[in-house]
C-alpha cells in the first residue's frame, strides 16, 4: 500500500479487499510456476524448512500450505518451532558470515520481519506470480518492494467474560478503569495491542504517534492501579478458564481459541479502536539458488486463494486473497474485517515506526506496571 494514501504515519484499515470483484477467481494450486531464470525446473531439495509458532498455529498452517505444497512438488516441509526472537539473531549471523541460513522461510510477525529487512537479509519477494491477485494488506506498510509478505491481518480485542458484564459489552476501554475489575484484568507483558488505543483513550491523537505519546502512558498508568495481571499468548485462555480474570486485550485468535475450548467469552472492538496488524513470510538470504527457488514457490502457494482458505479458517483470521470466506462463526464479527466500514476503528501503524520505537514503548509500559 502507497503511503501516499494516507496523511501520517497512521494507517486505518479501509480497502484492503479493493478489487475483491474484479479478482474474484483468485489462481489455484496450478500456480506453482518455473522462474524464467531457469531453462528447467530446478533440483528439488529433499525438504523446506519453515519457522512456525507451535499448536493450533502450525496445524493450521499444515493444513492449508504445507501439505498441499508437498503433494504438489513432492517437496517435504519442517517445520522448526524455536521461537522467532531466538531464530533471528541465528539467521542474521549466517548471513553476515556468508553462511547457509538455519532455515528457509520465516513465518514471522511484521514488525518482527521488519527488523530483518531493515537489516538487508531478507530477499525480494516481488516477483511473485500470486502477488498480482493480493490485496494491499500483503505490502508491508513503510517499505519498499516486498521483503516481507504480509498473509493475513489480526486484531487485538478486548475479549471479556459476558457475565462480568450484566449490563452489556464494553463500549470503551475506560470501562475497565471501574473498581469491581481490580485484578480482574490481564494484558501482554509489554503492553503490545494496547499502547495506541490507550493513546486514543487518554485523550490523545494518533496522529502525534510517535512523537506525543503521554496520553497513552497517562492512560496506562490509570489501568495500572487495576492491578492487572501480565503475560503471554497462552497465559489468557489458562486465566479465562480458571475464572481469574474478567476481560483482556488479547489477539483475536486467542479469544476464539478459548470459546472453542468451552469457556463463556465474547470480544469487541472499543470506540476508542484496537490495534490491526499482520503477519507474514519472508525469506533469509544465503540460500543455495535451487531452494531459494523452492522456498519462493512455497510461498507464492501460500498466496493462493485454496491454501489461505484452510490456513486462515483454522486461524480465524482475515487473509491477503480476495474470495477467502470467513468460517461460519466468524461473519461480521469485528475481529475479521471484510468491508471498508469493518476498519473504521482498527488502528495501523507503520511497521517502521514500530519498529524504531517498540523497545522505548514496551520499556516505558513495563516501568509503569512494575513502579
Amino acid at each position: 500500500m502507497s503511503e501516499a494514501k494516507f496523511p501520517s504515519i497512521i494507517m486505518r484499515r479501509r480497502s484492503f479487499l479493493q478489487g475483491a470483484a474484479a479478482i474474484g477467481g483468485a489462481a489455484g494450486l496450478s500456480t506453482l510456476g518455473m522462474s524464467r531464470a531457469f531453462a528447467q525446473e530446478p533440483a528439488k531439495p529433499a525438504e523446506i524448512i519453515v519457522r512456525a509458532w507451535g499448536g493450533s498455529w502450525v496445524d493450521s498452517l499444515k493444513a492449508g500450505v504445507s501439505d498441499s505444497f508437498t503433494a504438489k512438488t513432492g517437496i517435504a516441509v519442517r517445520h522448526d518451532l524455536t521461537e522467532d526472537n531466538e531464530i533471528q539473531p541465528k539467521v542474521w549471523a549466517a548471513v553476515a558470515q556468508g553462511r547457509v541460513p538455519p532455515i528457509h522461510i520465516n513465518w514471522d510477525t511484521t514488525t518482527n520481519a521488519t527488523k530483518s529487512a531493515l537489516r538487508g537479509v531478507t530477499e525480494d519477494l516481488s516477483g511473485l506470480s500470486n502477488l498480482k491477485d493480493t490485496t494491499d494488506l500483503a505490502k508491508p506498510v513503510g517499505l519498499d518492494g516486498y521483503p516481507i509478505v504480509n498473509t493475513y491481518g489480526y486484531v487485538y480485542v478486548l475479549a471479556y467474560r459476558p457475565e462480568a458484564f450484566p449490563n452489556g459489552a464494553p463500549k470503551s476501554w475506560k470501562d475497565l478503569l471501574d473498581p469491581k475489575y481490580k485484578g480482574r484484568l490481564a494484558f501482554y507483558n509489554d503492553g503490545i495491542g494496547f499502547h495506541f488505543p490507550a493513546q486514543v483513550a487518554g485523550g490523545g491523537k494518533l496522529e502525534d504517534i510517535p512523537g506525543n505519546m503521554q496520553p497513552a502512558w497517562d492512560f496506562i498508568a490509570k489501568m495500572k492501579e487495576q492491578q492487572p495481571l501480565l503475560g503471554e499468548d497462552p497465559d489468557f485462555t489458562t486465566w479465562f478458564q480458571k475464572g481469574e480474570i474478567d476481560a483482556a486485550c488479547t489477539i483475536s485468535t486467542n479469544a476464539r481459541e478459548a470459546k472453542k475450548n468451552g469457556i463463556d467469552i465474547k470480544w469487541v472492538v472499543p470506540e476508542e479502536g484496537c490495534k490491526f496488524d499482520t503477519d507474514g513470510l519472508w525469506i533469509p538470504k544465503g540460500l543455495p539458488e535451487n531452494e531459494l527457488y523452492w522456498a519462493k514457490e512455497y510461498i507464492n502457494h501460500a498466496l493462493t486463494r485454496e491454501a489461505q482458505q484452510v490456513w486462515l479458517d483454522g486461524l480465524g483470521l482475515p487473509g491477503v486473497v480476495p474470495g477467502v470466506n470467513p468460517p461460519a462463526d466468524l461473519v461480521g464479527d469485528p475481529s475479521y474485517p471484510t468491508k471498508e466500514e469493518d476498519f473504521k476503528h482498527l488502528i495501523r501503524i507503520s511497521s517502521k515506526v514500530q519498529v524504531e520505537n517498540e523497545s522505548e514503548w514496551f520499556s516505558k509500559f513495563k516501568s509503569i506496571m512494575q513502579g
